[in-house]
């Protein structure tokens, strides 16, 4: 072990202790023995105390972005007098995207050269699906991996942030593995007329767009749901995550004891399994045109064979709603319709978007008062903008903090928009070196199995395994280079030339990346590590590649890992 490794090891077990991390005694020997590895933290201390909001740049933009890049804070704050105008104004901003304005992310686009983010789903049927041989892995999965590497560039670069929050609210809410067969060969379709056609529109017409997608047909299996085969996955989901949501269900109960929800009496209070079961037979002959009679071009298709046309009952205390032999798709926009109309399903998303831009346990009135607005306007064509719009300016947006964890992605572009990182997406080289140490941290894109999405709580993601991995991900990413050996986050180059002390360099690179100073104790901790034995005040030299410099580069992934870095 050199003095310097020696030097790190001490520093950063005396910084987590002083930002108030336990210790792991399996990781601390593990990580102590072998000193030339990168050191991830223990877990987060429990119970955590609630932190006080910090600036409204901070807070907008770790919720309505993914982190400020190198001056966002200062744009964000000429928006206005207050911290309600600045928010109000920043909202307006973010909820109404000019595609045509967002030059540097369609530049970067450009540059790169996507094949499949153009194509329809036909000639992605036909070009990844159909004709490629069965061996050749890397045709068939272009589109899901250009979607991938896509969905990188977008939350890094693009100016329209909400979108991109939005975006991944929206796949985790409806989520497919994208990786499965044969869908993995036109998941553009999927993000890009699904989810991104719709992020502020209406919640009814996603809906739909999600019920036909090729994508979510196969994931769900109604590809194969038949009047003499019905397979109840997709209605089963429909109710319990996408709609309604599992709070509203009432178990097997007769669909005539359910009361009437005291928001809209011409309702159920919640749904049953009975609802779920008749549900199926409405959806039955949704499918996907896979089949050389029908002209085999991997869109929707309904099948008036393959629908049970007999009268159902869903959602209406046990009474028929719907009668025999409707004309065609009629049942299952009905069924849509329904669950799109149904107030437990205006709670439901509320609290789930409140979930994602707030708290774990959300305001109950913020809640209710999105809900009533999102029935409110259920038929308007910026349903989902409204909603957003009232949740993103209430007080408790802005006052609320630290009950959010980043989760992985997050965290990783968030560290990147703040170290000004400048990624250029190779498939053979770079974008492979850095999707593959982000997959480690448990959440690669697109790829949570089941239908639920990746959790999104604070507890899920600050438990040993996943800090472990955001530590390695944060200490490889300050040191890691590409081709033409270029820092990916280019600390030095970054940091001015007349920023050299210990103290300035805290003090810069904290205000860079946390947006406030830390408290006076970890402030300490870290201008002890940055100046070793020299006084703190003196400049320090640092040459590219030399002692000094990896130690720069240290201190910015230890404010990385910090507490204050990691809360959203």
């Amino acid at each position: 072990m050199t003095a310097e490794q020696s030097g790190l090891a001490v520093s950063r077990r005396a910084f987590l202790q002083g930002l108030g991390l336990t210790t792991a005694a399996t990781a601390a020997h593990h990580f102590i023995a072998h000193a030339d590895e990168p050191r991830p933290p223990p877990p987060l201390a429990e119970p955590h105390a609630p932190l006080s909001a910090p600036s409204a740049a901070v807070v907008a933009l770790n919720r309505m972005a993914f982190g400020p890049r190198p001056g966002d804070v200062a744009a964000f704050n000429a928006l206005g007098a207050t911290d309600e105008e600045r928010t109000a104004a920043y909202v307006e901003q973010q909820l109404n995207p000019i595609p045509a304005e967002d030059t540097e992310l369609n530049g970067r686009l450009a540059a790169i050269g996507f094949q499949t983010l153009g194509k329809t789903q036909t000639e992605m049927w036909i070009d990844h699906y159909r004709n490629p041989s069965a061996g050749d892995y890397v045709w068939q999965t272009l589109p899901i991996r250009e979607t991938e590497r896509a969905t990188f560039v977008r939350a890094l670069y693009s100016k329209w942030q909400l979108a991109e929050v939005m975006a991944d609210f929206w796949h985790n809410h409806f989520n497919i593995y994208g990786w499965d067969f044969p869908l993995r060969s036109f998941f553009v379709q999927y993000d890009r007329d699904v989810i991104r056609a719709h992020l502020f529109g209406n919640f009814r017409q996603m809906l739909e767009a999600v019920a036909k997608s090729p994508a979510m047909l196969f994931y769900l299996d109604n590809e194969s749901s038949t009047r003499a085969g019905p397979n109840e996955n997709w209605a089963r989901e429909l109710f319990e995550l996408h709609g309604l949501g599992a709070e509203n269900y009432k178990g097997v109960r007769p669909q005539n004891s359910i009361a009437p929800d005291p928001d809209d009496p011409a309702f159920p209070l919640g749904y049953v399994d009975e609802d779920v079961y008749e549900a199926t037979r409405c959806f039955t002959g949704w499918t996907v045109n896979y089949r050389a009679a029908d002209g085999d071009t991997g869109e929707f298709i309904y099948l008036d064979a393959n629908h049970d046309r007999f009268q159902k009952s869903v959602l209406n205390f046990g009474q028929i709603n719907f009668p025999s032999d409707q004309a065609p798709l009629q049942d299952g926009l009905a069924v849509l319709d329904l669950i799109a109309n149904h107030p437990g399903t205006a709670r439901y998303i509320c609290r789930k978007l409140c979930i994602r831009l707030i708290a774990d346990t959300p305001p109950e009135s913020l809640v209710q008062s999105a809900a009533q607005i999102f029935r409110a306007q259920r038929e308007a064509p910026d349903q989902i903008k409204q909603v957003l719009r009232h949740i993103l300016n209430s007080a408790e947006f802005r006052s609320i903090w630290g009950e959010k964890v980043k989760r992985p992605f997050e965290a990783l572009v968030a560290a990147m928009r703040a170290g000004n990182a400048d990624w250029n997406v190779d498939f053979g080289t770079d974008s492979n070196s850095l999707v593959n140490q982000y997959n480690q941290m448990g959440q690669p894109l697109f790829s949570w199995g089941p239908p639920n999405g990746y959790p999104d709580s604070r507890t899920a993601w600050e438990s040993t395994t996943p800090m472990v991995m955001r530590w390695r991900l944060f200490n490889w990413l300050v040191n890691l280079r590409d081709v033409n050996l270029v820092y990916y986050l280019p600390v030095l180059d970054d940091t001015p030339p007349t920023v050299r002390s210990a103290n300035v360099l805290v003090d810069f690179w904290t205000e860079r990346l946390l947006g406030r100073a830390p408290d006076n104790d970890a402030r300490q901790i870290l201008v002890n590590f940055m100046a070793q034995t020299s006084d703190p005040d003196v400049d320090l030299v640092i040459v590219p590649e030399d002692g000094i410099h990896g130690r720069l580069r240290t201190l910015v992934a230890l404010i990385l890992q910090s507490p204050d870095f990691n809360q959203r």
